[in-house]
């Protein structure tokens, strides 16, 4: 693969979390400190900032304020959950993001985010490759799920499975308390993967997990979970 030169924009989409400026410091440290890249340049709100031009010029940063990213909870950049349409259908978002890469000679995109950001990485990249526009589309993962394909461990999932966990014990020592057979749900964040609610199990080693864990790759049955409640 040759060798491109010029600028490149770093974004963050969708819901924040515990280590998502960690996973920006990585880039634009980096990026920084490549010599193909010849500037470092963050988008406010992801790529809503891209399409309104509102870019930030991260080399004129102060290196020490850059460095606070990597504890920083939360998305420093800004997010965003616009979904881009199909460009078969309307191309207008992917003109004008076109327009402002070729503005700033944006040879380097970044997209750090979960499942929607990385369809975004996906269109932008084929609309790229179908103008003839030479841009490297890299999608940086973060999603709490842990449901993006080709990661284990996808950052953002620990802090939030440790949380849980923490959670599902406090949960069960304020239950405890009371003599009148309190039963508690707990309902668990993840879409359609159950790593989340999986890792309430974690509350178990020191004695305090749930009961009972359901998870969504297997169909819920009402009258099941009323049975296993009762028994």
């Amino acid at each position: 693969m040759s060798e491109l030169r010029g600028a490149c924009i770093i974004g963050q989409s969708g819901g924040p979390t515990a280590v998502i400026n960690a996973s920006a410091l990585g880039v634009i440290r980096t990026a920084l400190d490549t010599d193909c890249i010849t500037r470092v340049l963050g988008a406010a709100n992801g790529i809503q900032g891209v399409l309104e031009d509102r870019l930030y010029d991260m080399g004129q940063e102060d290196a020490g304020e850059l460095e606070l990213l990597r504890y920083t909870p939360s998305s420093a950049l800004g997010s965003c959950r616009y979904k881009l349409a199909d460009p078969s259908q309307d191309d207008t978002d992917y003109r004008r993001i076109l327009e402002i890469f070729r503005k700033y000679d944006v040879r380097y995109f970044f997209y750090n985010g979960g499942n929607d950001s990385m369809d975004t990485c996906n269109k932008i990249s084929k609309y790229m490759q179908s103008v003839g526009y030479a841009c490297r589309v890299i999608g940086v993962p973060k999603t709490i799920d842990n449901d993006l394909n080709g990661t284990d461990h996808c950052p953002g999932f620990g802090s939030a499975a440790r949380y849980i966990a923490t959670t599902c014990m406090e949960v069960q020592r304020d239950t405890h308390v009371y003599d009148n057979g309190t039963i508690t749900v707990l309902e668990i964040m993840g879409r359609h993967a159950g790593w989340l609610a999986g890792s309430a199990a974690l509350a178990a080693w020191v004695g305090y997990g749930p009961d009972l864990i359901y998870l969504p790759e297997v169909d819920f049955d009402m009258e099941r979970f009323l049975a296993d409640v009762h028994q």
